[in-house]
């Protein structure tokens, strides 16, 4: 079963005038990942993708997507997958591939179907691509990994790079995870900005009873997302990503725009933000 929701793009002078039910509508995501569906979030951001597919020890299959007006979704289109749950298989352009938990799948343009089999829980993420690039398995011990922020700030974290120049090449996609060290609980800090691409924020490895307080808005006017586990939020190139959690948690990132320069922020000074 396929489910598509599509999200139109918002401009920053109307998501002031937001209240809390109309943020969370706009610009996050949740129940993507059903057992036995494959549900999708069709964005007006750089035509960005991102979901679930659940195959529950069966198989489902990814082919035709009405949106995109394509015979296959990944006709003009590149596709990265992270396992978040057991071990899964998935199967495109030929060719079959196990992937852990934490594990990342990069496909290519021109894949065509791709089918998810397993016990893994597939997190989704798509963009348009222009060239085709060769699809390439990468687990976390053939992944960049680079380590910031400090304990004494609360932001001590990991952070694992997959698709990114340094590992692979890709059109425009770029992904990766975070994740937070213990005693540590803040998030890309010092907050930015990166107007010339868009972001997605999937939180996971929570506690059911734990929460995310996700930090969004212009720099001047923040407003807030209160996040749950598997849960994420779409985050438009006019707006601040930041947040802190309650104990352990990790959040993939990715990327689509203009420039595939991961350091490419506009920072944003503490006192500065509003």
């Amino acid at each position: 079963m396929l489910t598509v929701e599509t999200r139109h793009a918002v401009h920053e002078e109307h998501a002031k005038g937001m209240d809390t039910s109309e943020l969370r509508r706009h610009f996050l995501f949740e129940n993507v990942f059903k057992e036995g569906e494959i549900r999708l979030v069709y964005t007006h951001y750089d035509r960005f993708v991102v979901g679930g597919a659940v195959p529950a020890g069966s198989s489902l299959v990814l082919d035709a997507v009405a949106e995109t007006k394509t015979a296959s979704f990944l006709d003009r289109r590149e596709m990265g997958i992270v396992n978040i749950g057991d071990t899964g298989t998935v199967t495109a352009g030929g060719e079959s591939y196990l992937l852990n938990r934490g594990d990342v799948l990069y496909l290519g343009m021109g894949s065509g179907a791709v089918r998810f089999d397993g016990a893994g829980r597939f997190y989704i993420t798509s963009c348009p691509a222009h060239k085709k690039f060769p699809s390439k398995l990468i687990m976390p011990s053939t992944s960049k990994e680079v380590q910031l922020g400090e304990s004494d700030t609360s932001n001590k974290r990991v952070i694992n790079q997959f698709i990114h120049p340094t590992v692979m090449e890709s059109c425009q996609l770029i992904l990766g995870y975070t994740q937070l060290l213990d005693g540590s609980v803040w998030n890309t800090i010092p907050a930015h900005i990166h107007d010339r691409r868009m972001e997605a924020y999937l939180y996971w490895g929570m506690d059911e009873e734990s929460r995310v307080v996700h930090l969004m808005g212009e720099p001047h006017e923040t407003r807030h997302l209160i996040i749950g586990n598997e849960q994420g939020v779409v985050s438009p190139p006019w707006s601040i990503h930041a947040g802190a959690g309650i104990g352990s948690y990790t959040f993939i990132w990715a990327m689509a725009g203009d420039n595939i320069d991961y350091t490419d922020m506009d920072f944003i000074d503490p006192k500065d933000m509003k």
